[in-house]
Parts: structure tokens; C-alpha cells; sequence
């Protein structure tokens, strides 16, 4: 594990958990952490239905954009988290690997999402705890 750990959060488009993952763990872990998210197959544009929730919790993921992961990405990152990507994520020899089986919000309205993005926050919060970074709201 570097000194400052790297994250790296996949999902097939990238567009919804894993956009939702990465704006709570950039927002929580400030300079304490690396984020970086990817896609097998990135969407043209990140879920509304994500954005809009995750901006209830004051979380503006509106200005990021789905794009796929790179070899690059999976060799600097210290934890892979994938959310539903299967035989598609990376998997790379010594890596630190995590997989987080959660409902796909794609085509889900708002109300169907927040349930999920409550529960990646969850998951996020006992992330950082392990790795051992304080939330910024502690």
C-alpha cells in the first residue's frame, strides 16, 4: 500500500455505482486518498438519476464523465473495487481486490437510486476505514 492509497472503482458503464462510489470517496477522503474510476464499456454520459441523488447529499458528480479503465489506472491503484463488471474487470496480480454486489441503477429514477447510493456510502465509509483515512466530516 503507497502512503496515500489509491482507489480504483469499475463498473461496466460507468455511469452509476462506480461514479457514485468515486464522488463519495473524493468527497469523504479529500488529499487523503487517490480515486479513480472505469468502465468495461463506458456510457455516453453519467446516470441523471445518480447525479441527482448523490447532489441531495451535497456531492456534485455532474462534471465527471464515464470512461474506461486503463492498465495504467489498474497498475497504480492499491484497491480495486468492482461493482457488477464480472470477467470484464482487470484482475492483476497483487492487487487488492474487492467486489461490491449492488442493484444497477441504470434506468432507475431517483427514487430507486438512493437506496443504493446510501448503501455505496456505507460500503465507502467501511472502505476508508480499513485503509485507514479519516472522513473529512468525522
Amino acid at each position: 500500500m503507497t502512503e496515500t492509497p489509491s482507489v480504483l472503482f469499475l463498473c461496466v458503464h460507468n455511469a452509476g455505482r462506480s461514479q457514485m462510489a468515486a464522488g463519495f470517496l473524493r468527497h469523504l477522503g479529500g488529499e487523503g486518498i487517490n480515486v479513480m474510476s472505469g468502465g468495461s464499456e463506458p456510457a455516453s454520459s453519467v446516470n441523471p438519476s445518480a447525479v441527482e441523488a448523490m447532489a441531495e447529499k451535497g456531492i456534485d458528480i455532474a462534471d465527471q464523465e464515464p470512461k474506461p479503465w486503463t492498465d495504467e489506472t489498474v497498475g497504480i491503484a492499491d484497491v480495486i473495487v468492482s461493482m457488477g463488471c464480472g470477467d470484464a474487470c482487470p484482475v492483476l496480480p497483487g492487487k487488492r481486490y474487492v467486489d461490491w454486489d449492488l442493484d444497477d441503477p441504470a434506468g432507475k429514477g431517483v427514487d430507486a437510486v438512493r437506496p443504493i447510493r446510501d448503501d455505496i456510502e456505507q460500503r465507502v465509509r467501511a472502505l476508508m476505514a480499513d485503509l485507514d483515512v479519516e472522513p473529512k466530516d468525522a
